[in-house]
């Protein structure tokens, strides 16, 4: 049972030394959530925010972060959802249940990181520019026709 039905939010450059329990605090500077664990335990929660990791939607009233935040490698191993302030209770996993969402959440940090270390060969890119298609939108197009007058 959770001992914290909702989370507040508070959007900080810096994350506070002493965390206040039912607060989730937001660094936009560091990309990072952190909040007090919801079932009560007083372990410190720290979700990256990351395209391969944890995204964080503020409707501008309530925070959301997804996907759910599954403590595994605590003894309370409580696992939530926070949708719009709401902390949202979630099934136990198991050893096996775990240990596939970490290889699956593994192979996506590798593939984004990868994509991002490998760019586009420089050929693609000069192609691009020079030839704008019909599939691209009036702005590409403008885009490409001025790279080309340069």
């Amino acid at each position: 049972m959770m001992r914290y039905n909702r989370l507040a939010h508070s959007l900080v450059d810096d994350i506070p030394e002493q965390l206040a329990p039912g607060m989730l605090y937001v660094s936009s500077r560091y990309a990072t959530a952190v909040h007090l664990c919801c079932c009560g335990c007083g372990s410190e929660i720290v979700t990256p925010l990351a395209p391969a990791q944890w995204r964080m939607t503020f409707d501008g009233e309530n925070v959301s972060l997804h996907p759910s935040i599954g403590n595994w490698n605590l003894p309370c191993r409580s696992h939530y959802i926070i949708m719009r302030g709401q902390v949202i209770e979630a099934d136990t996993w198991s050893e096996q249940q775990v240990a596939h969402g970490h290889a699956r959440d593994k192979q996506a940090r590798t593939a984004y990181y990868d994509s991002k270390m490998s760019p586009a060969p420089l050929e693609a890119v000069n192609e691009q520019i020079a030839a704008p298609n019909d599939q691209q939108g009036w702005w590409a197009r403008l885009w490409c026709y001025l790279m080309s007058k340069r």
